[in-house]
C-alpha cells in the first residue's frame, strides 16, 4: 500500500498473520531496497515503511481487535530479529492508522457482522434486481442502510433529479439500470460515481 502526504510517503507491506517460515529476512531485505527507492524518487520527503497484519491471532478471541504486539512478533520465526517493533502496524493499529481516525476495526467488523447474516443471499439478490429499488423501495432503502452503500442511499433520494439529468441519454440510461454490483459481485462504484456527477 503507497500512500503520500505533502511531506511523507508512507508503504505498508500488508502480510498474512501466519507468514511462511523464514519469509521475515526476505521481507525486511524488499522493505529497506523499497525505502532506498523510495528515497531517490522522493528526496525531500520523510519516507515511512511498515509491515502491516491485519489482525492478532494470538490474543482473547473474545475480544478480535486486541493485539500484544510482543507477544505476536515472538511467534513469527526472526521477526523480532528483523523488524524493530516501531515498524510493525498490528490488528487496530492498522486499521486506525489507514483510516486517521479510531475504532476503524471495531466499526469494519460491525459493518461486517450486520452484514453477514442468514439472510446475506437473499439480500443481496434483492439489491441486484434494479427494479426492487420502485417495488419495494422501503426495503431497499433498509438493506442500503444496513450495508453502509451511503452512495446508493444518494442515488436513491435523488432519482427523479437524476432520470431528469439523464433524459433521452442511451449512454446514461445503460449506467442507471446497470446493477449496482458486478458479475464478480464486487460493488460497482463508478455507477454510483457517475450518476451522483449528474447533481
Amino acid at each position: 500500500m503507497f500512500l503520500e502526504t505533502n511531506d511523507e510517503i508512507i508503504a505498508i507491506e500488508l502480510k498474512s498473520v501466519k507468514p511462511n517460515s523464514g519469509e521475515m529476512r526476505g521481507e525486511k531485505q524488499k522493505i529497506l531496497e523499497g525505502k532506498a527507492a523510495l528515497y531517490r524518487h522522493y528526496p525531500g520527503k520523510d519516507i515511512k515503511f511498515y509491515i502491516g497484519f491485519p489482525f492478532d491471532p494470538t490474543t482473547d478471541p473474545n475480544d478480535p481487535t486486541s493485539y500484544d504486539k510482543v507477544r505476536f512478533t515472538a511467534s513469527i520465526i526472526n521477526m523480532d530479529k528483523y523488524f524493530d517493533h516501531r515498524e510493525v502496524l498490528l490488528a487496530s493499529e492498522l486499521w486506525d492508522y489507514l483510516s486517521g481516525d479510531t475504532s476503524t476495526m471495531e466499526q469494519i467488523l460491525s459493518i461486517i457482522n450486520s452484514i453477514a447474516t442468514p439472510t446475506f443471499m437473499a439480500d443481496f439478490a434483492f439489491l441486484c434486481d434494479n427494479s426492487n429499488r420502485n417495488i419495494d423501495k422501503q426495503r431497499y432503502r433498509q438493506l442500503l442502510e444496513k450495508w453502509h452503500l451511503a452512495s446508493e442511499l444518494e442515488v436513491l433520494d435523488n432519482q427523479e433529479a437524476i432520470l431528469e439529468k439523464i433524459g433521452t441519454n442511451k449512454r446514461l440510461q445503460k449506467v442507471y439500470y446497470k446493477s449496482m454490483f458486478y458479475s464478480n459481485k464486487s460493488y460497482n462504484k463508478e455507477r454510483a460515481l457517475t450518476l451522483m456527477s449528474l447533481l
